[in-house]
């Protein structure tokens, strides 16, 4: 009797199939969030943190996350004058050191605050300064358009002849989205609190005037006798298209404030530069209340370099 062939077996036919390899998490932490937003924006109160970093749950967790990282001494904190004890937090030397080369931040304006002292003095306009993004950042949220609590960078600064030199306030990147189509836009902020003169404020349009027109002589070229070669604007070292202008304003009541914007109206009208630039540069302003209320695309900024319409920031 021939009894049937059974098929053969091997000790890997029932072998544990093996097990998926670990793929670490592309996201960060909250504690690396926390610490990348303090080192970019150089202070922040805690709702302005629970608002930069867009943060649903309860405030308690970030709580102990910066309860946590002032133990370990990376971020240190003042109280703000009345305010109900609200607390301004800041990077301090070790929090600067850890940061300073991660990839995201590689780069940025050197960090001038990592005292309490040097916090205290630099307060209002800081915070004013992020107040001013948080303005945009929501909007962005709001519309589904691109810009993260990075796509802002404080105290950018550029050259100008005579080895002076621009320094914004801040730079701002933003992507609109709509419809599928995608337009990268770029600005310098200038934040006024009222704290200069009208005229020293409207001096700033000068300055980027000459930063837009500035074609720095090729090194090497200065002692030569033979014609001096420019190596073209010096602007498009870094970027596409020379960026908006944007002055934000508060400080002051209403008609101080829009006094102000008629002075950088009159800049813009009169002095040949700046007209210049002018009708080649998207030049806005508009009230920091205002822009907080309505959105920075509603129609609150006021054109610097063309009829007094008012509009939203990226139609200037």
């Amino acid at each position: 009797m021939n009894l049937p062939t059974l098929p053969s077996t091997s000790p890997h036919d029932h072998a544990t199939p093996p097990k998926t390899t670990f793929v670490p998490s592309t996201q960060d932490t909250l504690r690396h969030q926390v610490l990348a937003a303090l080192a970019q924006h150089r202070m922040a109160t805690t709702p302005q943190l629970r608002q930069m970093l867009h943060l649903q749950s309860s405030t308690q967790r970030l709580s102990e996350i910066l309860t946590s990282l002032r133990t370990d001494h990376l971020i240190g904190y003042i109280t703000l004058p009345t305010s109900g004890r609200t607390r301004a937090w800041y990077l301090e030397t070790d929090g600067v050191r850890i940061t300073r080369d991660w990839p995201e931040l590689r780069g940025r304006p050197p960090y001038p605050v990592t005292t309490s002292t040097a916090a205290s003095l630099r307060t209002a306009h800081t915070l004013t300064v992020v107040r001013t993004h948080l303005a945009f950042s929501h909007d962005a949220h709001q519309r589904g358009d691109e810009h993260g609590y990075l796509d802002w960078t404080p105290e950018v600064a550029h050259p100008l002849p005579d080895g002076e030199r621009l320094i914004a306030d801040a730079l701002l990147h933003y992507t609109v989205t709509q419809d599928d189509v995608r337009s990268k836009l770029r600005a310098f902020i200038e934040v006024d609190r009222a704290t200069m003169s009208a005229e020293r404020l409207a001096s700033k349009l000068i300055e980027y005037a000459r930063f837009h027109s500035y074609q720095p002589v090729q090194p090497g070229r200065r002692s030569t006798h033979t014609a001096q070669v420019v190596t073209g604007p010096a602007w498009q070292r870094w970027y596409p298209r020379f960026p908006r202008v944007l002055f934000i304003l508060t400080g002051a009541g209403p008609r101080a404030l829009a006094n102000r914007i008629a002075d950088l109206k009159a800049m813009a009208a009169e002095h040949p530069m700046v007209a210049a630039t002018a009708r080649q540069v998207p030049l806005g302003a508009a009230v920091l209340e205002e822009m907080e209320e309505a959105g920075p695309q509603a129609p609150v900024w006021t054109r610097l370099g063309a009829p007094s319409d008012r509009c939203g920031w990226t139609e200037l």
